[in-house]
């Protein structure tokens, strides 16, 4: 009971009301002991596993972009147009595995970075994320 009370005054102050829907995206999104990294298609295909409410794509879309302008969630482009979003809004680093199209949390102590240029005139450095693309390694060796 306390969780709903929780996600609906999260939902309130993104200025949203809290519909039953809106509630069940919260309860997905934000009820886990781990950060959770997703894109609005993943999030759209849990939620019609989890859920027996149908649950519109503008509707994820929508709840999305409010909780991310309110800093409820974290958005982190990648690969072009994909766009995931992340429930840990605190700043640190990421791997992106290529061929899982999963992010990886890096702690932000865990890299160093030196070295930087100076911010274009008029202009402070704000943040710095990084993301380092991994993959498999699929070449054969060759013996010599």
């Amino acid at each position: 009971m306390q969780q709903i009370k929780f996600h609906t005054e999260r939902l309130r102050a993104s200025g949203l009301r809290p519909t039953k829907q809106r509630l069940v995206v919260c309860r997905i999104l934000f009820d886990r002991k781990e950060t959770f990294h997703f894109t609005i298609k993943k999030l759209k295909k849990i939620t019609e596993k989890e859920s027996k409410k149908k649950i519109s794509l503008a509707t994820l879309y929508n709840t999305v972009h409010a909780l991310t302008k309110k800093g409820y969630l974290k958005e982190i482009s990648l690969k072009g147009n994909e766009t995931f979003f992340d429930t840990n809004t605190i700043n640190h680093h990421h791997f992106y595995d290529e061929d899982s199209s999963q992010l990886i949390d890096i702690k932000k102590e865990n890299v160093t970075v030196s070295n930087l240029p100076e911010a274009p005139k008029g202009k402070n450095i704000k943040d710095i994320e990084i993301t380092i693309r991994v993959a498999n390694n699929n070449q054969k060796h060759k013996n010599n």
